[in-house]
């Protein structure tokens, strides 16, 4: 069974604990870590859910925040059902859908002289 992992980056709520209203509030307590990123960087780490994130952005966060990383990044897991796949019904079986609609190659055939 497939499971499908959804989580929330929690930066913007955590910024408005603090009291920072915008993400350049950001830049010096994350420079004071040895963390230099650019303010659009730093706008879309707070704007937007990161697909990676390094361990020191992070560590550098929870730091900032005084916050453990299960409170920065929460998550569910949730099962996923499996899809059958679609099928057009044939005279004898089912046939799978992309196997039932496959184009037929055209032949070219040289021009005749009359």
């Amino acid at each position: 069974m497939k499971r499908q992992i959804e989580y929330q980056f929690r930066v913007r709520e955590l910024m408005a604990r603090a009291g920072m209203r915008n993400s350049r509030d950001l830049v010096e307590p994350l420079r004071d870590r040895g963390v230099t990123l650019s303010e659009s960087q730093i706008y879309r780490l707070v704007s937007q859910d990161p697909e990676r994130i390094s361990f020191q952005v992070l560590a550098a966060l929870c730091d900032i925040f005084r916050v453990e990383a299960g409170e920065l990044l929460t998550f569910t897991a949730s099962d996923v059902q499996a899809r059958r796949p679609r099928t057009a019904v044939g005279q004898n079986s089912d046939v799978p859908l992309l196997e039932a609609y496959r184009p037929v190659r055209a032949r070219i055939r040289p021009a005749e002289d009359d």
